[in-house]
């Protein structure tokens, strides 16, 4: 199975070199880097030094029999006019995320695709990112009781990454960047219809679009989900955050370090109180040794390549896609929701 990638920029390069390393590895499934193209020259010759071979339209990519595939992975406002045409030419699309630039769009993106009888799917990996897997199996396993809050960061202090991602038109943001990634985990995460939610956009930067948010999500089933996506912050705050009835969890990195505090004695005979700046508490005083116990994470890593290995898989019709239509166009809806409670300052109470 052959695969054109369209757009070799930062994702482009990246899908390029892990394609070549999947292909070394995984001859059940077959997946083979056919080429690039980019509008770009210098990106195209680029990959003509890494001796993959560069197309030079699009056309030439959509009318080539020899290519059952292709990756996009192009600015956000260009990928509906590059799936429309792969369906028309038959071929196999996986699509960068955000898919569409709406809900509505990325409804329009998988019609073409379910009437030309192909495979389409979003380049959600981060349902295989290592912390994402490891928080749910803190959750699975029960060691801290059932957990009724979760809170999910990522924070950098970089600003906005590169020219077009601050830019509106081209689907900017950092809701899009980001927030499309750890929507999609907190809805795998947690099996719930959304209840309401509320949403806070920061623009410390100045840019037109957000360059960080703050979206507190509330479930039927009582679980509270936070995300926070930061570009302005410089100190190092918990990826994952879990509580329990029982116990916390923390993972503070992509790393996997951290660890889990139990309960084994929910009275705290042995609890002292300490001072608290102006003032004494034990409420805030940390347990006793004797009433809690230390856990280590049950770190949990993802099959190597469990995407391209499922699209591979998928195409030929040997296992159903990971990424489905109704997943991805609930995260959009979700992120609509969102949008409109920054702009109005308001609790969206929503069924999603």
């Amino acid at each position: 199975m052959k695969i054109v990638i369209i757009g070799f920029g930062g994702m482009g390069g990246f899908h390029s070199r892990l394609l070549r390393q999947y292909a070394q590895t995984n001859p059940q499934y077959p997946l083979e880097l056919a080429g690039i193209y980019d509008i770009d020259p210098a990106r195209a010759k680029a990959a003509e030094e890494q001796g993959i071979r560069a197309y030079t339209s699009a056309e030439e990519v959509f009318s080539d029999d020899q290519v059952d595939a292709v990756l996009i992975a192009t600015p956000n406002d260009v990928h509906a006019e590059y799936v429309f045409a792969a369906a028309k030419a038959g071929k196999h699309i996986i699509c960068e995320k955000p898919v569409a630039m709406s809900t509505a769009q990325a409804e329009k993106m998988y019609d073409a695709a379910e009437k030309a009888g192909v495979l389409f799917e979003v380049h959600q990996n981060r349902r295989w990112d290592d912390d994402f897997l490891t928080a749910m199996q803190v959750a699975a396993q029960g060691k801290i009781g059932d957990v009724y809050k979760i809170e999910s960061r990522v924070v950098g202090a970089n600003g906005i990454p590169g020219a077009w991602r601050k830019e509106k038109a081209h689907g900017g943001g950092m809701m899009l960047d980001w927030g499309v990634h750890l929507i999609d985990q907190m809805l795998q995460f947690v099996k719930s219809p959304v209840s309401s939610l509320y949403c806070e956009y920061s623009y410390i930067y100045g840019e037109e679009v957000e360059d960080g948010c703050e979206l507190s999500v509330l479930f039927e089933n009582g679980v509270r989900y936070k995300i926070l996506i930061a570009t302005d912050c410089f100190r190092k705050l918990p990826r994952w955050q879990l509580y329990g009835v029982e116990g916390t969890a923390t993972i503070v990195d992509w790393d996997l370090s951290g660890g889990m505090t139990r309960v084994v004695e929910r009275h705290d005979k042995n609890l002292v109180g300490i001072r608290a700046g102006n003032g004494f508490t034990k409420t805030m005083a940390q347990r006793s040794d004797s009433s809690v116990e230390e856990l280590p994470l049950p770190v949990t890593h993802a099959q190597p390549f469990a995407f391209y290995k499922n699209f591979a898989a998928a195409a030929q019709g040997k296992e159903a896609p990971a990424i489905r239509r109704e997943e991805v166009l609930r995260v959009f809806r979700l992120m609509e929701a969102a949008q409109q409670s920054a702009q109005n300052n308001e609790v969206i109470k929503i069924r999603i």
